[in-house]
């Protein structure tokens, strides 16, 4: 069980990078077909950044406690800012706080910075500070599927569409606000 899901999450990631491409196309589109889609997006905003959020947190708990992956510091801070947003996304869910994505921001902004550091360190970049994880294991690369995607990689990713996400909420709230 546990080899059938490690190697479906990197296809996911790839179905994920089909649907970024499809997003950036929206952006594009944003004044005829693609005006429909970031409505949608915006208005389902908080729902779909506690989805990706939660499954982030998940798919990082499953590497380390299941799999058996150690995480490095690097991995560490990234998750010092994703382990926070499910929680915060399900209290402003709870609260209806439509302004949540002012909390969130900041953190997906953080782990965007050290998920492209590591992502960087990880495929063979000069690391500007030494790895404390036993074994190197910053450098380690643990998943690499389709040539690109590694944990990092992944990382990267979500915390990428969390950002994404935010944008066409505050698109959404600024076409419903005027």
């Amino acid at each position: 069980m546990v080899e059938k899901i490690t190697s479906l999450v990197p296809y996911a990631v790839l179905l994920s990078h089909f649907l970024f491409i499809f997003i950036v196309f929206t952006l594009i589109f944003k004044n005829s077909w693609g005006r429909d889609m970031t409505n949608w997006f915006g208005k389902k905003a908080t729902v779909l950044a506690l989805i990706i959020s939660l499954g982030a947190v998940l798919g990082s708990l499953f590497y380390s406690e299941i799999v058996g992956f150690e995480p490095c510091i690097l991995c560490w801070w990234q998750r010092i800012f994703l382990f926070p947003l499910p929680v915060i996304l399900i209290v402003s869910l709870w609260k209806n706080d439509s302004a949540v994505f002012k909390y969130i921001v900041p953190l997906a902004i953080l782990g965007t910075i050290v998920a492209l550091y590591h992502s960087y360190f990880e495929l063979g970049g000069v690391s500007l500070l030494p790895c404390t994880a036993e074994g190197g294991a910053c450098s380690r690369v643990y998943v690499k599927e389709f040539g690109y995607i590694t944990i990092p990689t992944m990382s990267l990713t979500s915390f990428a569409f969390v950002l994404i996400i935010s944008w066409f909420k505050k698109q959404y709230d600024k076409n419903n606000n005027a």
